[in-house]
């Protein structure tokens, strides 16, 4: 059997690293044939390149000169002289790289830009292994209309852990799902405490290994807001039967709620190879993708109900959602702008969720969902998140 042909999107970044990794692990299995990054660290899209040997190379920003002579030097050091990827730069570079002919696309961008890298995949025909969030909650129903039944494929670790609990049981049969959270760094505070925490405080995730911008939405909790949409699109459960529960450990990484009582989950030790890797071989498993739980130690595993006056953010995404049309992508972008602002040292935490619900009350919609009407809306509320963010200053 040939491996599977595999694009990484967002390659030098927390999941492409570890995806790597994964193919490390399985030569067998998976063999990268591109490799996209956002620019700002060329030597290390440099040396993936020529240790996977992926054919194609694309860089959104930064010298593409700079990018060759780098590749070019480490295929030197490895022997391999005449290793010359195709290089593709420029704003629509991962876009292009997720056109390359490929039986997987990994998505592992952050941030919204990473929606026309999605419908590119979709419009290929590959597979779409989906880390980036934003891409199908800002998207919507566009990002559904362009995929078919079973092409993508979740890689968040609550969303991976819901498509195997799912393996259960038919759809009639499912009451609820159940996304937990860790709570992140400031779990048990109250809003008041929250005031005035720094940037490095909300940096301190307790849990996970992940980049400023998802690390920051998991201490204000629109990181599980987002999920909570993109539970919704994936597997078409209203948004009143998603529960969130917050589990401090992260070993219970979502569950599935039946309709007999029955709550199925999906346990492991926090290591994202593991949704990676199934995110990959979809439906087959990879053998030893990672390490289970140890089950010769003492353990306990505790959950808690959310604290929705401390961290509003899941409500306000859920009424996001409920309104639908361009609010979720307003939702995102407004909070990415917030964010930004935080660490630059303009505003205070709790300012970030405050300027969401600002910037959305402000929001008409649009009566039709496409990608000129995504990108106008994103636009605009940026332009207004800057607007409160300037009066909202420190």
């Amino acid at each position: 059997m040939q491996p599977r042909r595999i694009v990484l999107l967002g390659s030098t970044g927390s999941i492409g690293t570890q995806a790597i990794d994964v193919v490390d692990g399985a030569p067998h299995l998976f063999e990268v044939v591109a490799l996209s990054a956002g620019g700002g660290n060329l030597e290390l899209l440099a040396h993936q390149a020529v240790h996977t040997g992926a054919g194609a190379v694309g860089i959104a920003s930064g010298d593409p000169r700079r990018l060759q002579d780098l590749i070019a030097d480490a295929a030197r050091a490895a022997g391999r002289p005449e290793f010359k990827p195709e290089i593709i730069a420029g704003p629509e570079a991962s876009a292009r790289i997720a056109g390359v002919e490929a039986d997987v696309v990994l998505n592992g961008i952050t941030g919204s830009i990473g929606l026309a890298p999605t419908l590119a995949a979709l419009k290929s025909g590959a597979t779409l292994a989906l880390a980036n969030k934003e891409s199908l909650i800002v998207g919507g129903a566009l990002v559904k209309a362009a995929a078919r039944e079973g092409q993508i494929v979740p890689v968040d670790s609550e969303h991976s852990a819901i498509a195997q609990c799912l393996r259960s049981g038919s759809a009639p049969e499912v009451e609820k799902l159940i996304l937990t959270a860790s709570g992140g760094p400031f779990r048990g505070r109250t809003r008041e405490e929250l005031h005035d925490v720094s940037p490095r405080e909300a940096l301190a995730h307790p849990t996970w290994d992940m980049g400023l911008m998802v690390t920051t939405n998991s201490a204000t909790l629109v990181n599980k807001g987002l999920e909570l949409i993109e539970a919704h699109l994936l597997f078409d459960v209203p948004l009143d039967r998603i529960d969130v529960v917050v589990h401090p450990q992260s070993v219970v990484h979502s569950m599935v709620q039946f309709v007999d009582g029955s709550i199925i989950a999906q346990a492991s030790p926090p290591d994202m190879r593991l949704p990676i890797a199934l995110g990959l071989g979809w439906p087959d498993r990879v053998p030893n993708a990672a390490s289970p739980c140890d089950w010769t130690k003492a353990t306990s595993w505790t959950f808690e109900p959310l604290d929705a006056a401390a961290f509003p953010a899941v409500d306000l995404a859920r009424d996001a959602a409920k309104q639908g049309s361009t609010f979720p992508a307003v939702f995102n972008a407004a909070n990415e702008e917030a964010v930004t602002a935080f660490h630059d040292g303009r505003i205070r935490f709790t300012d970030i969720v405050d300027t969401i619900d600002s910037v959305l009350s402000e929001h008409s919609g649009s009566s039709v969902l496409t990608l000129e009407s995504v990108l106008n809306a994103e636009s605009w509320a940026r332009a207004r998140a800057h607007e409160r963010l300037a009066v909202s200053s420190l």
